[in-house]
């Protein structure tokens, strides 16, 4: 079967963006000749090829990005006239949803059906709700002691290198450049190696709703070239990254050298707590979906349960059946839940993490755990696992797909120790039907999330952002823009 072949088989004839690069608003060859296959984690097939970016690329497309601020319009046009920008972008991709969502899935192997409600959906809504925040910047005058006037004021920082997972592709990208570009920035986007496709075709719908020639610019590539090469360019006034606790740590360490700020949005190993006087119908639905949603590649997903002993052991029933039952397949077919992981490596290590559970410290397995064969794609069977020690590797270290773990707990404070008994503090959950239960947990929680009677709901309103090792810095809502500002202030002696 040929790549074309099978691109017509899996995604529905959706059409592929040029194998190019993405500089000075216009596709380009990269200075390299490696070029990395793209591959549908449903099937393992190669659908395409792009660009190994090299670091003479992101020199092209920082010094793009860089007089773009310097002698565009971006920079200059008021801040209302950039929201209509974005706004017509917002506009472009819900006339373009389903392709976006095609091209998503096709990449990701998260379900069609998600990837249309959910990740094409948010990202016009991040366009959408920046364009509309953009013509709210604005400094403010201040009273002084002396006689003069004094005002601040709300500037761009330059140029931002936003670098990005493959488990949110659009999702992510958008929550940076959406509020860099509101902010007058100009922007340099390095998407993950191995789900590049919607970077490159967000970035000429952008071009087409009247962004101008290197405001935007995408490089593909590997993280230990196109994206170093980013983190240390001398000429990038600010990362804003999403990815792991340890590549994180990294980049902060080599954008120090220039003094560059960063923003970053790390791992999760996020609880999600019953109560024994929660409705545990409702409990016990938003467990299992919170550790299924999109495979469990959810840096926010509720992958540690904590119940109360007194509901334990109908709550673990409840979830043991939900995740045997949940519908595990063909990404593209209706009704699918949890599709396959992003890719065989990502699969080569949830397989091993619950390899440890052989009964001993690191627990048990109570259903799932198994590869499942379809299609050649990478697949594995929604994980429980059970009788877990608080500091075993699998409570301790974020796993990235399907597999829960399930703790009981007795008191409300042993709860809370548990909750924040580990290094990260993106988000975390409980469920109560005592209101002020619910207030006094989630003010003690070291999260920068937290979800009450519920689970992984997000709202482009609402900042979300970690404590600890989960990184620093937020995205969404207007805190998200005091991210891409600086401010000065300006006196005026009388």
């Amino acid at each position: 079967m040929s790549t074309t072949d099978a691109v017509a088989e899996t995604s529905g004839q959706v059409a592929l963006p040029p194998g190019k690069l993405w500089i000075e608003g216009a596709w380009r060859d990269s200075t390299g000749s490696e070029r990395r296959d793209v591959v549908d984690p449903a099937t393992g097939r190669v659908v395409t090829t792009v660009p190994e970016g090299t670091v003479e690329d992101v020199d092209l497309a920082v010094a793009a990005a860089r007089r773009a601020f310097e002698s565009g319009p971006w920079a200059t046009m008021s801040p209302r006239e950039r929201g209509a920008v974005l706004t017509r972008a917002a506009q472009l991709i819900q006339e373009n949803a389903e392709e976006l969502a095609r091209l998503e899935s096709l990449d990701t192997g998260k379900p069609l059906a998600f990837a249309r409600m959910i990740d094409a959906g948010t990202t016009a809504e991040h366009f959408s709700y920046f364009g509309g925040l953009a013509g709210a910047i604005e400094g403010a005058t201040r009273g002084i002691r002396g006689p003069g006037l004094a005002y601040t004021r709300r500037e761009p920082l330059g140029v931002v290198g936003a670098i990005t997972p493959f488990n949110f592709p659009m999702i992510l990208s958008t929550s940076k450049i959406a509020p860099a570009l509101a902010a007058g920035n100009t922007v340099v986007h390095k998407p993950a190696e191995d789900t590049p496709l919607t970077a490159l075709r967000i970035a000429e719908l952008l071009a087409e709703a009247g962004l101008p020639a290197g405001v935007l610019n995408v490089v593909t590539g590997h993280g230990a070239v196109a994206g170093d090469r980013l983190v240390r360019h001398p000429d990038v006034d600010r990362i804003a990254f999403t990815g792991s606790t340890k590549v994180g740590a990294a980049i902060a360490a080599a954008a120090a050298a220039n003094v560059t700020p960063v923003t970053m949005e790390l791992g999760g190993k996020s609880a999600n707590i019953v109560f024994e006087d929660a409705n545990l119908d409702e409990a016990i639905q938003a467990a299992v979906s919170g550790f299924v949603f999109n495979t469990g590649q959810f840096c926010m997903g509720g992958t540690r349960l904590l119940v109360q002993r007194s509901v334990y052991d109908q709550v673990l029933a409840g979830v043991i059946g939900g995740a045997t039952h949940v519908p595990v397949g063909d990404p593209l077919a209706e009704g699918t839940v949890v599709g396959p992981m992003a890719g065989q490596r990502h699969l080569e290590n949830v397989e091993r993490y619950v390899a440890l559970a052989d009964g001993g410290p690191n627990g048990k397995v109570v259903a799932g755990g198994q590869r499942i064969d379809l299609n050649g794609g990478f697949f594995i069977a929604p994980t429980v696992v059970t009788d877990v020690a608080p500091d075993s590797r699998l409570v301790q270290e974020e796993i990235f797909g399907p597999v829960l773990t399930v703790q009981v707990f007795d008191t409300e404070e042993e709860a809370i120790a548990l909750a924040n008994g580990t290094p990260y503090g993106l988000a975390a959950g409980l469920h109560t039907t005592d209101l002020g239960r619910a207030h006094r947990v989630a003010a003690q929680l070291e999260a920068g999330m937290i979800w009450v009677n519920t689970y992984g709901v997000l709202d482009v309103s609402l900042p979300f952002g970690g404590y600890k090792a989960s990184g620093y810095g937020r995205e969404n809502g207007p805190e998200a823009l005091d991210e891409y500002l600086q401010t000065k202030s300006v006196y005026v002696a009388f």
